[in-house]
Formats: structure tokens, C-alpha cells, sequence
């Protein structure tokens, strides 16, 4: 052995004494001084991160998320290398940054962190330079700060402080980073293809305590062919509503026809009427030889439709006063309202029954209309409980719909995940967080959003949004509190030292 390898090995020998006869509680304290110790560089490191504009666009050479993502992804890999981690690139679809500690003969375990660099666009309306990364009244704003390049960063910087002290763990450790989370997840599907999944760990995508549950996504849509119509009284032209269907539709238009003038007038008074009794939105216009119908909603996720208001359903309110010429259009308009109008557990569609005392009652939310004199489309967004299975979601509204002209087709389905309160894996990073925080009734929570975390087994998502802090992810004047973000790089910090060591 060469005086440098003896050295070295005396050197990890020293470190690895040095902490033996300390407490988990003792080692927690050496921990948070050695994260504050890097605050600075935690801070300007990702000031620099969210400057890189790095969402996922079409492939540019060898870069299949083109040039920005591939910048934030070299950035990552750069930065680890030149601290001295191993790094692992899969073709530019995604990669990881890893710290071997155990040198075995056999397979080691290995904990993961699942992270993801790519944002969604900034959008309109901000009062920060959205790709800035400036500090102001100690919040950073910027795009990914809170989704999910601080998280991200956070855990790095964990990483990084329990390998500069040198505390010994039993388990490798890797960040795998993701690079289009916000669009296919096809990065991932190929670096899973190329690499071994670790064996547990989270994602640092959500919030705190611990997310122990993600609902399953069944989105479907209802189609409807209509007979046509003699077009001697009121005519729906076309209805459309909605963007995307894991969103709340924030904006819907309804354009309306009439050989008489005087039906105009009437429906005028009907939409002021609606719009004084409830509070909406909603007008009606003058366009050519057609009235106009607009309603403006309130933007949510489509996991979360309490939070929003959608238009669609403002719209279909006032159409279902209106008697149309075509039977077939007033009789989708009046299921609508019966069986979904603002019910958004989906009782009225059927779906009583599909809820549990785990995770609750299924959550329903119409994402997107597309509706004319001939056709309906409608496309809707279901979280269901995590014991309950997408044939549950589908069997009770094919069951409502029975016997009427429409069907149901099944667009896309993800499978719900559920690691119990009394896993190891859970009551560690709960112990970690109460500890750390003080929240004591803190407990585990189920979640209808989807994470990395369906990607692979035995992972969860930790943080990083604090209890009581605001959601500002894909909205405007996205942010992350500086104090936020150093807390949590401790946490990620203690729960990796407390499941590996």
C-alpha cells in the first residue's frame, strides 16, 4: 500500500472515530452546524440554478429535452463532480450523483433521492424576473424554487455536508435526477431502463411531514354523437372550456345561435341574473350573428378542485335554463348538471361508494369541453382512494351512464401508492421532521397530486413545502423562504444520516 493510501485510510479511520461514540442526537447537532456552515453557497448555488430557463422542449441533437434542461442537467453533474461525488449520465435522458460509502463483494443497498431540474413556463403577470433567482425580504423567487430545484438543491447540499464531515453509513447513497417530471416522464422510463432502481428513499416534491399515499389517476372522457336538428329555435353552435384535464378550467366560452333576436335578449337577462345570484363571472356579447357566452373561473390542480372554480360548470348552469332546438344537446346539458355540475367527490356520478377511511373520498374535476350542434366531448380527471382500483372509478360511471347515447373511454391511468404509518421508512422521516420542527402531532398525510415517487418502489415525498407555507408551484411569483430552504437541507440531511448510517 503506497503512503498516500495510508494515509488516507488513517485519515477515514480518525473521521470514523471521531463520531462512533456519539449519539444519533449529538450527530444531529454537528449536522445543522455544518449545513448553516454552507448556507452562503447553498443560497448562491441555487440563485445560479434557477437562471437556467430549463424546461423541457422538443430534442435538440444528442439533448432529447433540448439545449436549457441539458444546461441545468450539466450543471448538476459539473458542480458533483468537482466535489468530488461519482456521477452517472444516461444518454442525457437523466443521470445521478452518488456517494459510496459500504465496499462489499455483494450487491449494496442504496438510498434514493429523487429529484427533478426541468420547470414548467413561467407564464405571465409576475413582479419578479421569473428566471432571477432574486432574494427579496428572504424569499428567493423564481421558476423551480419551491418546484423543484430548491428541494433539489437542498438535498444536494445534505448530501454534500454529511460527505465533507465524513460520517461513515452502511448505504450508498444517489440523487437521480429527472429532466421532464413536468411533461412525459419518459426521461425517467429510460433511465430506468439503463440503470438499477435504488432500493428506498423519496422525493423531495411535495410536502411536509411525509406524503405516505398518492390517490390513482384515472382520467377518462365521456363522447357523445347528437341527432341533428332543424335549427328553427336556439342552437348550441360549439362550447369549449378548459386546457389541460388535471387542471380547473379557468376560462370557458359558449357561442350561441337564433333566428329571433328577442331569445338574445332573454338569455342576456338569464346570464346577468346567474352572475348576480352567485357571484360569477359571466357575460354575454354580441358576435355577428351570434351571442356570445364567457365565463371566468378560478385555475386550481385538478387534484385539488376545491381550490378553484370551474367555468365549465358556470356555463353549463346557465345552458341548462336554455331550451335548445336539439334534443340531444339538452339532454347532455341537463345530465351534466345532474350528475357532476359542482360535485366534486363525484357522488352524483356514481362514484358514492369509491372512497375509504385511509385517504377519503375521490376527487373529480372536468378538465376540458369541446362541444357542437353534432358531438360532445368532455374530459374528466378522478383521484380515487388508495385502496380502491381504477375498475372501481370506471364500473360506477359506466354503470350511471347506462342505457343513454354516450360512452366512457379511458384516456390515461396511473395506480395509486400507500406505504403505512408504521413502515420504518415512514416513522423515521416523521421522527426526523418532528424533531427538527417541534410539530409533534404532525402526522402522515395522503395526497391526490402524483410524484416521482410512483416510479419506483418503497419511495415517498419528503417536503418541501413546510404546514401553513403557500403552494406556488406553475403559478406566478413562485418562491421559497430562505429560512425554508436551509431547514429542510437540514432535515434531508438527518433523515439520510438516520437511514443509512
Amino acid at each position: 500500500m503506497s503512503e498516500d493510501k495510508n494515509r488516507n485510510s488513517e485519515a477515514e479511520l480518525n473521521i470514523d472515530n471521531e463520531f462512533a461514540d456519539k449519539s444519533d442526537e449529538e450527530i444531529a447537532e454537528i449536522i445543522k452546524s455544518a449545513v448553516e456552515d454552507k448556507r452562503d453557497d447553498i443560497i448562491s448555488t441555487l440563485s445560479d440554478f434557477i437562471k437556467i430557463e430549463s424546461i423541457a422542449g422538443e430534442a435538440e441533437g444528442d439533448m432529447p429535452f433540448g439545449e436549457n434542461v441539458h444546461r441545468a442537467f450539466s450543471f448538476m453533474l459539473d458542480m458533483a463532480e468537482k466535489d468530488g461525488f461519482k456521477t452517472l449520465n444516461a444518454d442525457n435522458y437523466g443521470g445521478n450523483i452518488r456517494w459510496d460509502r459500504k465496499k462489499t463483494s455483494e450487491r449494496d443497498e442504496t438510498m434514493g433521492i429523487l429529484c427533478h431540474i426541468d420547470v414548467v413556463p413561467a407564464g405571465k403577470f409576475w413582479d419578479y424576473e421569473p428566471f432571477g433567482g432574486d432574494i427579496v425580504d428572504g424569499k428567493m423567487y423564481g421558476r423551480g424554487t419551491a418546484d423543484d430545484k430548491g428541494p433539489t438543491i437542498a438535498s444536494y447540499f445534505a448530501l454534500k455536508c454529511l460527505k465533507d464531515l465524513g460520517i461513515k453509513l452502511s448505504k450508498n447513497v444517489e440523487i437521480i435526477l429527472g429532466l421532464d417530471e413536468e411533461t412525459k416522464w419518459s426521461g425517467m422510463d429510460y433511465y430506468l431502463s439503463k440503470v438499477d432502481a435504488p432500493d428506498f428513499g423519496f422525493t423531495p416534491d411535495a410536502d411536509f411531514p411525509v406524503v405516505n399515499g398518492e390517490k390513482g389517476v384515472l382520467t377518462f372522457s365521456l363522447a357523445q354523437k347528437f341527432g341533428k336538428t332543424q335549427s328553427k329555435g336556439i342552437s348550441l353552435k360549439s362550447f369549449k372550456g378548459g386546457s389541460a384535464s388535471n387542471m380547473v378550467a379557468d376560462y370557458a366560452r359558449a357561442v350561441i345561435n337564433s333566428k329571433n333576436k328577442e331569445d338574445y335578449q332573454w338569455i342576456r337577462e338569464q346570464v346577468q341574473s346567474l352572475a348576480s345570484s352567485e357571484g360569477f363571472e359571466l357575460q354575454a356579447r354580441g358576435v355577428g350573428q351570434s351571442l356570445e357566452i364567457t365565463a371566468k373561473g378560478i385555475s386550481a390542480h385538478g387534484s385539488t378542485p376545491e381550490k378553484g372554480l370551474n367555468a365549465i360548470s358556470v356555463i353549463m348552469q346557465l345552458l341548462n335554463k336554455i331550451p335548445f332546438d336539439n334534443d340531444d344537446v339538452g339532454d347532455f346539458i341537463k345530465f351534466y348538471n345532474e350528475h357532476i355540475g359542482f360535485d366534486l367527490n363525484g357522488e352524483r356520478l356514481g362514484l358514492m361508494g369509491v372512497e375509504d377511511e385511509v385517504s377519503g373520498k375521490t376527487t373529480v374535476n372536468v378538465g376540458v369541453i369541446d362541444m357542437t350542434q353534432d358531438a360532445v366531448k368532455l374530459t374528466v380527471n378522478t383521484r380515487y382512494p388508495v385502496t380502491k382500483t381504477d375498475e372501481d372509478v370506471h364500473g360506477a360511471v359506466a354503470e350511471t351512464i347506462r342505457g343513454k347515447a354516450m360512452g366512457i373511454i379511458r384516456e390515461k391511468h396511473m395506480a395509486p401508492i400507500h406505504v403505512p404509518e408504521d413502515s420504518p421508512l415512514i416513522q423515521t422521516f416523521m421522527k426526523v421532521y418532528k424533531e427538527a420542527t417541534g410539530d409533534f402531532e404532525a402526522k402522515p398525510k395522503i395526497i391526490g397530486g402524483g410524484t416521482y415517487s410512483r416510479a419506483m418502489k418503497n419511495f415517498v415525498a419528503y417536503g418541501g413545502i413546510f404546514p401553513g407555507e403557500e403552494e406556488l408551484a406553475h403559478q406566478k411569483n413562485e418562491y421559497i423562504k430562505i429560512d425554508s430552504l436551509i431547514a429542510m437541507t437540514k432535515i434531508y440531511a438527518e433523515a439520510i444520516y438516520r437511514l443509512c448510517k
